[in-house]
């Protein structure tokens, strides 16, 4: 293993890191999709493949490769939206697109009418985007595209106005749509007591980055959806202004506070490091665990079809060299138990009193996949005895 690494060239170190880049992506979307034990479960499969090609299983390895072709049908099909997302974030990051800056003022009326709207008990939905596209989740609507101001927004949910039961789609300080219908939740542990409204805002929150902000109409409460979470703010005169800054935080417009980054870049860290491992290992058994070498057991030698009378006593030498050639992989799992040396004497020389023998590479007998290349010694001297009946 220690040598496959001092192996490792500059562009071996480069295809390791897209390797590793791409298992992050990987083990980072299973843990947002909440498929963690599906994706353990398909690398136990998948090693378990690995080892039915090492082993030459080739009804256990067709059963495999018919299992796996089906299986990528079927995720398709079962995650077809987290996939669609998952692209348009590689999308995004490839853009480098930024949303839509808000600045303070509109921030605080956001907050400002929140809370009146709280304190009468008029349900409100607000759709703060991040990064990511919203259209394919948001229907109907009647697009603004004005100013925000809080007489427009109590307007706009007043329960006398058309188009208070839908949402308003923010960004930065424009007013964009209202009267938006958003997909909705079945996640009733989350949503508890919660409305239509709470299922709308924790429904675009589980199919994006968007934060949304919910005004109860029976309680009063205020709030907010994010990352696949919904949760009441206690205080919200104080909480709401920090939820929109950290909103903004996380989609890049400025930096993440430290308190609220530790956690995350420790779990990414360990992700990262875990991806590391498993596209070494996978370039270790690929790359150079294909590479051909050869190595050397020492395996006992044997003796058969001796002639009736004789006895075989001992070879001289009694181990004999047999080097083969393979891929590193296959060495690594062969042992000297798996090959035999055996002399297949020819009876009439012997009772003429021949001893020495010679030894080739068809004296080895093995089940592997490896190749002999040679035997060594090319001579064998054999001690044999007659039996005391032949001897009288």
């Amino acid at each position: 293993m220690l040598n496959s690494l001092l192996e490792i060239s500059f562009t071996d170190l480069v295809d390791v890191g897209f390797v590793a880049l791409l298992l992050w992506a990987l083990i980072a979307w299973s843990r947002r999709v909440h498929a963690n034990l599906a994706l353990v479960g398909l690398a136990f499969l998948g090693l378990l493949y690995l080892i039915a090609l090492q082993l030459d299983l080739k009804l256990t390895a067709w059963l495999f490769q018919g299992f796996f072709a089906i299986l990528v049908i079927l995720l398709v099909v079962v995650f077809q939206e987290d996939l669609r997302r998952l692209f348009e974030q590689i999308a995004v990051f490839g853009l480098r697109r930024r949303p839509a800056r808000q600045e303070a003022g509109g921030r605080g009326i956001v907050v400002r009418t929140l809370l009146q709207l709280s304190r009468n008990r008029t349900g409100a939905l607000l759709i703060l985007p991040g990064r990511e596209p919203l259209d394919r989740h948001l229907q109907g609507g009647v697009v603004l595209d004005a100013q925000i101001s809080e007489e427009l927004l109590l307007s706009i949910f007043d329960p006398h106005s058309p188009g208070h039961d839908g949402a308003v789609l923010l960004e930065g300080d424009r007013l964009v749509r209202f009267g938006v219908l958003l997909p909705l939740s079945d996640d009733q542990t989350q949503l508890g007591p919660g409305g239509t409204r709470h299922a709308a805002a924790l429904g675009l929150a589980e199919r994006s980055d968007a934060l949304c902000t919910v005004v109860s109409e029976e309680r009063g409460t205020i709030s907010v959806a994010t990352q696949g979470q919904l949760r009441v703010l206690d205080d919200p005169r104080g909480q709401l202004l920090d939820e929109l800054q950290q909103h903004l935080d996380r989609r890049g417009t400025k930096d993440a506070r430290d308190s609220d980054r530790r956690p995350q870049l420790r779990r990414r860290l360990l992700e990262g490091g875990a991806a590391v491992v498993l596209a070494l290992a996978c370039w270790m058994a690929f790359v150079p665990g294909s590479t051909v070498d050869q190595v050397s057991f020492e395996v006992p030698i044997a003796v058969e079809n001796m002639p009736a009378g004789y006895v075989f006593e001992r070879a001289s030498p009694a181990m004999a060299t047999v080097i083969v050639s393979g891929p590193r992989r296959e060495l690594l799992l062969a042992q000297a138990s798996d090959f035999q040396v055996t002399i297949d004497v020819d009876a009439p020389l012997v009772e003429l009193g021949r001893r020495t023998f010679p030894l080739s590479r068809r004296a080895v007998h093995h089940l592997t996949g490896l190749e002999i290349v040679g035997v060594e010694p090319a001579n064998v001297f054999l001690s044999v005895r007659k039996t005391e009946t032949t001897a009288r």
